[in-house]
């Protein structure tokens, strides 16, 4: 009984396979394993495992900076840069607890309330880059930059497609909420994207003004204002920071 002979596969044959299959760190790294394998008497279980190992590492590591690309941080904040001795009021613990990012499994949200150079935005950037590792798709965009870009979207007949952009991720961060005025039109877009992620995504929100000031950051409509918090509220942990500004302290006589 014949054998029907495997022809031997040579490297530039195995090279153009891992790139028609899209394997990167394979085709980088699997001469220089095979030597290790053959020096220290692997099994072809172990190569071909350390081979896997490698590329679904690559892959992770890739998804992770899309993640961080698509969500349109203004820069990359961490927790750890975060100064929790300059505040003269914070909840520390609760702050270290959004860490664990449940309230994104739980659909809740997380309010910071405090005022300008105070590290909302420092904090909130850094939960969604904190996000962003653990795997949640985010979004960041300040208050203003949404209405707008809804807004434009609207004239454009495409509000829809648009409302996708904030509805979609698993994190939506709406930063500097009352630093500029909204008027009724843009009150309620931004309405839309809250009532629409209201228990199907987590939302951060940053603010300087304290839930009995939203009425004048929402045209004085009592009415709209009470249906937002309403649903921000139902799940959400407020953060209170107080103090003076950091990015004025090297300003501020001792």
């Amino acid at each position: 009984m014949k054998r029907n002979k495997i022809a031997q596969a040579t490297p530039d044959d195995l090279r153009r396979q891992l790139q028609l299959l899209k394997l990167p760190f394979i085709l980088e790294h699997f001469e220089e394993l095979a030597g290790q394998a053959g020096a220290q008497q692997w099994s072809h279980v172990d190569f071909l495992a350390r081979l896997i190992e490698g590329e679904a590492a690559l892959r992770q590591d890739q998804a992770r900076q899309r993640r961080i690309k698509n969500a349109g941080f203004p820069v990359l904040k961490t927790l750890g840069q975060f100064d929790f001795t300059w505040p003269t009021k914070i909840n520390r613990l609760a702050v270290q607890n959004l860490f664990r990012l449940k309230f994104i499994e739980e659909k809740a949200n997380a309010i910071l309330i405090g005022g300008v150079g105070l590290g909302k935005t420092h904090l909130a950037i850094a939960l969604g880059w904190a996000a962003c590792q653990a795997g949640p798709r985010v979004r960041f965009a300040t208050a203003i930059d949404i209405i707008n870009s809804l807004a434009a979207a609207q004239k454009a007949g495409r509000l829809v497609q648009k409302l996708r952009e904030y509805t979609r991720p698993d994190l939506l961060i709406i930063d500097e909420l009352g630093y500029l005025p909204i008027d009724k039109h843009g009150a309620d877009l931004l309405f839309q994207i809250i009532s629409q992620r209201y228990e199907r995504g987590a939302i951060v929100l940053t603010t300087n003004k304290t839930y009995k000031n939203w009425p004048s950051m929402f045209n004085n409509d009592s009415t709209l204002t009470s249906a937002i918090l309403d649903r921000i509220l139902h799940h959400a942990e407020t953060i209170i920071i107080e103090g003076k500004s950091y990015r004025m302290k090297d300003r501020i006589d001792p």
